[in-house]
């Protein structure tokens, strides 16, 4: 898999070149616990999400994403936010891109499936809120958990 470089509010982050629109499902199951991913190009925990397909609509993409990326297939229940803050550039080293961050987040119950690892994720968890603090997870991930664990949303930034 490709290299990826996050920069989060990094003054020596380099200009964005494309601006690429994502969608994120924030799951929570019915004991209260978030459906969480480690990202394998940066072993940090993530909501499931992804680059919208042409043809697909934000909230499809949510959807397909969630179960390509853990395995659970969830239904959209809520719209969280769109979170699009150009302090936050993602470089892909195999091709020079440098993108803004640019996602649409869901919230969603899982409808069925099973925790599963793939190519893209090596982990996939359910994580009691109450347990977050134990996991690397990028910071606008946190944003968004947290936004959603205190009732701030939706979120248009």
């Amino acid at each position: 898999m490709a290299g990826r470089t996050e920069y989060y509010g990094d003054p020596a982050a380099p200009a964005a070149n494309s601006l690429v629109p994502a969608s994120n499902l924030l799951v929570q199951n019915e004991d209260g616990a978030i459906l969480l991913q480690r990202r394998r190009d940066t072993g940090q925990w993530a909501l499931p999400g992804g680059k919208q397909d042409i043809g697909e609509s934000a909230a499809d993409c949510a959807v397909r994403e969630c179960e390509e990326e853990t395995g659970i297939k969830a239904e959209i229940t809520g719209f969280l936010g769109v979170y699009s803050n150009p302090a936050h550039v993602v470089v892909y080293s195999s091709n020079g891109e440098a993108r803004q961050q640019f996602e649409v987040v869901y919230i969603g119950r899982p409808v069925g499936g099973a925790p599963t690892i793939n190519d893209e994720a090596d982990g996939v968890l359910w994580v009691r809120p109450g347990d977050l603090d134990d996991y690397d997870i990028h910071p606008s991930m946190r944003q968004q958990i947290g936004h959603y664990l205190s009732g701030q949303y939706p979120y248009l930034g």
